[in-house]
């Protein structure tokens, strides 16, 4: 296909199917919301007693569905986008958007990597010792609370660690958890606001729909199975619920705004290209360190209950992540 046959100019959405349009914003509201939220409010409620089970297989659904948005829906738009036909042949001449899935991927990596070797330093001024894995007071969130052997740390609660000479350890634990979940959501939250953008103009918007409404559906279940098994004193109990809610409300935003300024957004256009192109890509390195790292070896590979775990139980998350993986990359096929 050539630039001729696409329209690159700076505008012109389609307008078709306006009313359901608007009605896509509080549906895809209510069922973000629902995915995302309910794991949350799940966990802690004292009289909707949800079977461990289920928590498990939303766990590990999730992590497949992560995973799984990186390569199909994140990685393979990015490509797409920047070998448009409306940009200029100099884009077509390295993959662009690997490398910026690449170098975002890397970033995230020398992040993790010095805020880990600070919170290390500060944990050894207290003479606390952290296990290398991360299994200890300053393990990673995105993967949720794992077991861990410090008699010092392992037999308090957030709260009983907030007071005394403990404090500076409640807030080590509450910086690392915090890092984890401000990768995981910045990467889904510029994923969704971009899909929020494109229904909002795309012409194939029925079929588009559909398909974004379960994508954030079971987007939501696995970002909020993660953000209900975050370990923190009630004085930061409210962060999994603003994760959830910024989760809920970000792809809204991106269809209320798409239909704001449909009448000179073009979405084939050069500028959208390169813009979605690159966030796209750079999401996709966020979301892969985090599915792989972070959930995957995390969970699989140094959590001691996974270690000493069954046959039966491994293969059961195994089976679960897959499964997740599966369904979205399923609907790849359509959006």
């Amino acid at each position: 296909m050539s630039s001729s046959d696409v329209n690159c100019g700076s505008g012109g959405g389609a307008d078709t199917y306006t009313g359901l349009r608007i009605a896509s914003v509080f549906i895809i509201l209510v069922g973000s919301g629902f995915g995302a939220l309910f794991p949350v409010f799940a966990r802690r409620s004292s009289w909707l007693h949800v079977p461990e089970p289920i928590y498990e297989f939303a766990k590990y659904f999730g992590s497949g569905v992560i995973i799984a948005t990186a390569f199909i829906h994140l990685l393979s738009s990015g490509i797409t986008e920047l070998s448009s036909p409306c940009l200029s042949p100099a884009w077509q001449l390295y993959p662009y958007a690997l490398a910026f899935s690449m170098l975002s991927l890397f970033c995230i990596f020398i992040v993790e990597l010095v805020a880990f070797r600070w919170g290390t330093a500060k944990l050894a001024a207290l003479g606390i010792v952290h296990d290398a894995h991360g299994h200890g007071v300053g393990s990673h969130a995105a993967h949720g609370p794992e077991t861990f052997d410090d008699k010092n740390t392992s037999t308090r609660d957030g709260s009983d660690l907030e007071m005394g000479n403990e404090g500076p350890t409640m807030d080590e634990n509450v910086l690392a958890q915090l890092i984890g979940v401000f990768i995981l959501e910045f990467g889904v939250l510029l994923h969704s606001l971009l899909i929020g953008l494109t229904l909002a103009v795309d012409e194939n918007f029925k079929i588009l729909f559909v398909v974004i409404v379960f994508h954030q559906l079971f987007e939501g279940l696995g970002i909020g199975s993660r953000l209900s098994t975050l370990s923190l004193s009630s004085r930061y109990s409210y962060i999994p619920v603003l994760g959830g809610v910024l989760y809920a409300i970000t792809t809204p935003i991106g269809i209320a705004a798409g239909l704001g300024v449909r009448s000179t957004y073009n979405p084939n256009s050069t500028t959208a290209s390169i813009v979605s192109g690159i966030m796209d890509s750079l999401s996709s390195g966020i979301l892969l360190y985090t599915g792989l790292v972070e959930l995957l070896a995390h969970e699989f590979l140094f959590n001691p209950k996974m270690i000493n775990a069954s046959a039966g139980k491994i293969t059961y998350a195994v089976v679960c992540m897959l499964f997740g993986t599966g369904i979205m990359a399923l609907l790849g096929r359509w959006a």
